[in-house]
C-alpha cells in the first residue's frame, strides 16, 4: 500500500522561498521515479520537476535555475526547493511515484499511479 503524504506549502511573498516534502511509504526500495507536479485554478496539471532512481533531475523549463528537486532514500522523503517564486507559480503542489527505475516521459501525469494529497502554494 503506497502512500505519499506532502507538506510545506504555504503563503510567500514574491521572491521568496519555500521547501516542499513528499514522505513516501510502501515501496520496497528506492527503485522508483517521482514527480512533482502542479495545478492553478483553471489550468491544466503541470509537471514541475522529476528525479529518477538514479537521482537524474528534470525541470519544466518555467521552474529551471530556480527550483531544485532532491530526494533522501534512507528518510523516504522527497523534497522541492522553490526560491525566486512569482505569483505565476502559486497552485497545488502534489508529489506523485511510479514503480519504474527511469522516469521516461516524465511530465505525463497519466503514468504515475501514486499521488499525494497536494499541498497549496500562494506566492503574492
Amino acid at each position: 500500500h503506497v502512500q505519499l503524504v506532502e507538506s510545506g506549502g504555504g503563503s510567500v511573498q514574491a521572491g521568496g522561498s519555500l521547501r516542499l516534502s513528499c514522505v513516501v511509504s510502501g515501496f520496497a526500495d528506492s527503485s522508483y521515479c517521482m514527480g512533482w507536479f502542479r495545478q492553478a485554478p483553471g489550468k491544466e496539471r503541470e509537471g514541475v520537476a522529476t528525479i529518477d532512481s538514479n537521482g537524474i533531475t528534470d525541470y519544466a523549463d518555467s521552474v529551471k535555475g530556480r527550483f531544485t528537486i532532491s530526494k533522501d532514500n534512507a528518510k523516504k522523503t522527497l523534497y522541492l526547493q522553490m526560491n525566486s517564486l512569482k505569483p505565476e507559480d502559486t497552485a497545488t503542489y502534489t508529489c506523485a511515484a511510479k514503480p519504474t527505475f527511469f522516469c521516461g516521459v516524465w511530465s505525463r501525469a497519466g503514468t504515475y499511479p501514486y499521488w499525494g494529497q497536494g499541498t497549496q502554494v500562494t506566492v503574492s
